[in-house]
């Protein structure tokens, strides 16, 4: 039987949509990252205040994946990401017309929380679509997405400069987020073969099992160092340079491109070497690059250096969840929002991290060190796993092997 091209094999409005969907709202999500200059001026903020602020939404995106999770395996991922949207307008319109002291904008903060849970209906509602010998590439179209943090770093904090007023970000971030809420809704369909929803006993199976865990944890590290260092960077570059708000965040904004554009080619080299071969290399180049970026080089240097580790995060991401389709398909829409949490997670600490050793030992040396350590570690873990992976679920380098891509069909599990 002559198998069909990627083109041929899934639902091109639904991927568009889900990249949309993604990408609208990654911006959304991050907005705070190249704003937090600006505020953190007009509040008075300290270093571990600071990245307090960048931080709380993507904790609030760490809990609500679960719930978007839970309900596009209930209802579908299109109504999920329907009221995603419908949803993230409000703290938008709080921060645009009504925020006016700190204790609100952490609050506004942990919402915007809800933008950043899209993940959990964006993915299953490609991923559903398409085979298994396609999960890589399409998981990484719909997952660059997260190239809207582009739009965050290069346009938010133009936009208060050009206003005089950081409210104003908010009330115009609005618009493209109605306007996805329609194109979303008239172009996005739900695959005719949704899994049987589960009670929620059936959900807390999945995190009796390892592989679960060991999935959250690579991913804490790849996304949460993504989204982490694409919230804090602007900050960092402020902090350790001297450079203006615009200016760290168009600084910030290069070394995002790296991360965003490059998701899709993790995932497509992950389909064509493995998923373990990528994260073994992608994770051992970035704790050298975080090595050297510890050494807090020239600004040109350091600049050099994040973006080749954030282009090797974002593979990294690509790769991740090149994997994670084959071995829980069923289970795709909670793990979706279990391991998106987990990828939250690691972007809410990393800030931590940084900002609190700043405010402890003066420099940002310890903590980039950390994240060096930290990386290795991965490097070293998916070295262990990867002998009872290939005997239980998957082919030779992480490419579910011939046989079992031709029992499973386009829907079958992969457990």
């Amino acid at each position: 039987m002559e198998r069909k091209s990627f083109w041929q094999s899934g639902h091109k409005g639904s991927l568009f949509s889900a990249f949309l969907y993604f990408d609208m709202s990654f911006m959304v999500w991050v907005l705070l990252g190249p704003l937090a200059v600006i505020i953190s001026g007009e509040f008075d903020l300290n270093a571990a205040e600071k990245a307090n602020l960048v931080a709380l939404p993507t904790l609030g995106g760490s809990i609500l994946r679960l719930v978007l999770g839970y309900l596009t395996d209930k209802i579908g991922p299109k109504l999920t990401g329907q009221i995603g949207l419908g949803i993230t307008l409000v703290p938008l319109l709080w921060g645009w017309l009504f925020a006016d002291t700190i204790g609100e904008m952490y609050a506004i903060a942990l919402l915007l929380g809800i933008a950043g849970a899209s993940f959990a209906a964006a993915l299953p509602l490609a991923s559903r679509w398409y085979p298994p010998q396609y999960q890589g590439l399409a998981m990484g179209i719909a997952g660059a997405g997260n190239s809207g943090t582009i739009f965050a770093t290069l346009f938010a904090n133009r936009i208060a400069q050009y206003y005089g007023d950081w409210h104003v970000v908010f009330g115009i971030a609005m618009i493209p987020i109605a306007l996805t809420l329609i194109v979303f809704s008239i172009l996005a369909k739900d695959s005719p073969n949704q899994p049987a929803p589960k009670k929620l006993a059936d959900y807390g199976k999945v995190l009796k099992q390892r592989d679960a865990w060991l999935f959250c944890l690579l991913y804490g590290v790849t996304f949460g160092g993504f989204v982490g260092l694409s919230t804090y960077l602007t900050i960092f570059f402020n902090t350790q340079y001297g450079l203006s708000p615009v200016k760290a965040a168009d600084f910030t904004t290069l070394c995002v491109i790296g991360g965003s554009f490059f998701r899709p080619i993790g995932g497509w080299l992950a389909d064509k070497i493995g998923g373990i071969r990528m994260l073994m290399g992608l994770y051992g180049v970035v704790a050298l690059l975080m090595a050297g970026i510890s050494t807090l080089p020239p600004l040109a240097v350091t600049t050099a250096l994040l973006f080749a580790a954030m282009m090797c995060l974002g593979m990294g991401n690509g790769s991740v969840f090149q994997l994670v389709p084959q071995r829980f398909r069923e289970e795709i829409g909670i793990i979706t929002g279990i391991v998106g949490a987990a990828g939250g997670l690691g972007g809410f600490f990393l800030p931590k991290i940084l900002g609190n050793l700043k405010l402890s030992t003066g420099s940002f040396a310890s903590g980039f060190l950390i994240l060096s350590i930290i990386a290795l570690s991965c490097a070293v873990l998916v070295a262990v796993v990867q002998g009872q992976w290939k005997r239980t679920w998957i082919g030779e380098g992480g490419k579910v092997s011939a046989s079992r891509r031709e029992g499973m069909g386009a829907e079958a599990p992969v457990q």
